[in-house]
């Protein structure tokens, strides 16, 4: 599912709001997950999941049309550990396929 397809979902589900109120809601959302993050935080979303951040050391990596060697800077990026409730639903008839 990608956003518009959420965003039309939630105005399937709520007719009563507008595309329009859905599309901020739905920004606003994804905006407090994206700031909370900067800030070195975690998002737990109860039987979901919890988004946070992981760092990455500076490494030698290498150019694939080249394969020169490149300094790749240290950084962090995001990471996702889904929660009990959703690890339980994706497996529910005990072999891991829906």
């Amino acid at each position: 599912m990608i956003r518009s397809e959420l965003v039309q979902k939630l105005c399937d589900d709520f007719p009563d709001l507008t595309q329009k109120e859905i599309e901020r809601v739905v920004a606003s959302f994804y905006d407090s997950i994206i700031d909370q993050l900067q800030q070195g935080g975690r998002v737990e979303l109860r039987g979901f999941g919890a988004f946070s951040t992981r760092g990455r050391d500076a490494r030698r990596g290498r150019n694939p049309r080249t394969g020169e060697p490149v300094d790749v800077d240290a950084k962090r990026v995001p990471y996702f550990k889904p929660g009990k409730e959703m690890r339980e639903r994706l497996n529910i008839d005990g072999n891991g396929a829906a």
